[in-house]
Parts: structure tokens; sequence; C-alpha cells
């Protein structure tokens, strides 16, 4: 869960938002992260725990991605723009 004290985030940020005022690109977006996984991984023991943490780590950042940012956007898109199908309305 991406919810850490808000003092901790403090000095995350001062290296995120140089990142992110790069030109973003799919590409880019998707090397910072995986570099950063690498390094931790190359930095502590290689161990399948560690490398099953990491895989939790990014399917947890996916799902929470699609649960507050993609599913309201496309809730307000259906609202907007209505139903595919009846499907939708279920």
């Amino acid at each position: 869960m991406p919810y850490i004290d808000k003092g901790q985030r403090i000095d995350i940020d001062k290296l995120i938002l140089p990142l992110a005022s790069l030109t973003p690109t799919t590409g880019k977006i998707n090397y910072a992260i995986t570099r950063l996984v690498h390094e931790v991984i190359m930095r502590n023991h290689l161990s399948y725990d560690l490398l099953n943490s990491m895989v939790g780590v990014l399917e947890c950042a996916k799902q929470e991605l699609l649960r507050q940012v993609v599913a309201p956007y496309e809730d307000q898109k259906k609202a907007d723009n209505g139903s595919v199908s009846e499907l939708d309305n279920g």
C-alpha cells in the first residue's frame, strides 16, 4: 500500500519529481521503474522472497492505479458517453 507516513514521502518525492518532469514516454517510465526494482534486487541478497516481494509491489501498484485512477476515469467516460452494451449495466 503506497500510503506511507507523510514525513517519509518528502525525501522520496525529491527524487520522483525531477523524473516526472521529463517528457513522459512509456519507455522512460518503464525504464525508471525497472531500474529501481533492479537496484533494490542488486543491493540485497538475491532470493525468492525478495523477487516475490518485488513482483508483489509491482502488482499492488498496478492494482492501486486501477482502483484509484483508472476506474473512476472509466466511470466518468461511461457516464459521458453511455454504456457499450446492456452488459455494462449489471
